[in-house]
């Protein structure tokens, strides 16, 4: 088995800012985040068009790009990792007009995302789902492309199926391009009764052949909603229908057990229970306590004895 190539590590999701997150907050968490040793920030260029009342996305990244003029130094302190795919080229009309995969729309696409960030390269861009209308290689080559050129100094593939990605890294061998190297995928502790289909369109959940494939051939693997947008820690944030079964409620059991047996909250659990499966989880915050909280999961360190009860009961 190869070995990951980089430890598990909280992510800092921007998805929000300069949306629901408004400028002067978004300063802020970013500013907690890297105080606290964060590293990883987490965007796309699509982000986030559902929420902005001009039906476009590139608020977050706007966001982060002038974060990054205002704090000269955080460049060379913080990882960008952003996204092309799903940015719809026309206002209101996603999925119809989203961007796609094909060689022109990835270049666009990355053209966008470092003019608004203002930087010259990212550190990991993802191809945010998959687009078979485009040849896969057609693909594959454009994201080489970028690695080569320097403007992506790793590539990684989210929300796409594990045969799809290894087909893909296959694909760049033989043209002696860049491979993706890292997925991104929905995970959290609490899992779905199996067929289901969550409600947020295009999201993809970790399955355990995803997992496998990531260990085997040593891809980053990082989750988003872990913390099932506070589903552990908010009654008014019940899970959706998918997860009522009985299953969730003996995790939640233990995961209860495991929060008063380690003095952590609940959240942290979940987070320190995802690096322990060599996870990074990915998490939005729109307050620097919920920064604070998330960042303190490193230090929680879990049993074998609780890990082994948190897979008996899942």
């Amino acid at each position: 088995m190869t070995a990951q190539q980089n430890a598990p590590q909280i992510v800092l999701g921007t998805m929000d800012h300069g949306t629901r997150v408004e400028q002067t907050t978004a300063f802020r968490l970013l500013d907690r985040f890297v105080e606290a040793g964060g590293h990883w920030l987490d965007t796309a260029n699509c982000y986030a068009f559902w929420t902005d009342p001009s039906g476009l996305g590139g608020a977050s990244e706007r966001v982060l790009g002038a974060w990054l003029r205002a704090n000269p130094g955080a460049r060379s302190a913080v990882g960008l990792a952003t996204k092309v795919r799903q940015d719809p080229l026309v206002a209101h009309a996603w999925p119809e007009s989203a961007e796609g995969l094909s060689a022109s729309a990835v270049r666009a696409g990355l053209d966008g995302s470092l003019e608004r960030l203002g930087v010259d390269h990212v550190d990991l861009l993802w191809a945010h789902a998959e687009d078979r209308t485009v040849d896969l290689g057609e693909t594959v080559a454009a994201f080489g492309e970028a690695v080569a050129e320097g403007r992506a100094t790793r590539i990684g593939a989210a929300n796409h199926a594990s045969w799809r990605v290894q087909q893909a890294r296959d694909l760049a061998r033989r043209q002696g391009v860049a491979a993706w190297s890292a997925l991104q995928l929905r995970h959290s502790l609490v899992q779905p009764r199996p067929g289901t289909t969550v409600p947020e369109a295009g999201h993809k959940l970790l399955s355990p052949d995803d997992l496998d494939h990531a260990r085997t051939e040593g891809l980053d693997l990082w989750c988003y909603t872990p913390l099932m947008m506070g589903g552990y820690s908010r009654a008014d944030r019940p899970f959706s229908a998918g997860y009522a079964h009985p299953g969730t409620e003996r995790v939640l059991r233990v995961l209860d057990e495991v929060a008063r047996e380690t003095g952590a909250t609940p959240n942290q659990v979940v987070l320190a229970w995802l690096m322990s499966q060599g996870i990074s989880p990915i998490v939005g915050a729109s307050r620097v306590e919920q920064v604070d909280e998330a960042m303190a999961a490193r230090d929680v360190a879990l049993s074998p004895s609780q890990l082994d009860r948190f897979a008996d009961a899942r």
